[in-house]
């Protein structure tokens, strides 16, 4: 799962930086198996911290992680594999 051809929607593109979103497919590709085919990332402002929360339903998984920035975003993200292709998108672009 997640060893497939990778996209991004128009919005992601647009409203997320590069780095941030290597960050977020590199803790996909962490993840220990099995993994749920829809990641949730929450990025938000903390203290001038870029605060994001990685999960997923089944099985449960959680992780928190603090990156130093001076501007952070704050966006709810989903990355969903299909078998075929993984896209990252927007939660407002689901």
């Amino acid at each position: 799962m997640f060893n497939n051809q990778r996209y991004l929607t128009r919005g992601a593109a647009d409203e997320i930086p590069l780095e941030l979103q290597f960050f977020m497919w590199e803790c996909v590709d962490r993840m220990p198996e099995p993994k749920d085919y829809f990641q949730v990332f929450e990025l938000s402002n903390l203290s001038g911290m870029q605060r994001i929360v990685h999960f997923s339903e089944q099985p449960e998984y959680r992780m928190n992680y603090f990156i130093p920035t001076n501007k952070a975003v704050t966006a709810k993200i989903y990355i969903i594999d299909s078998n075929e292709y993984s896209t990252m998108l927007l939660a407002s672009e689901y």
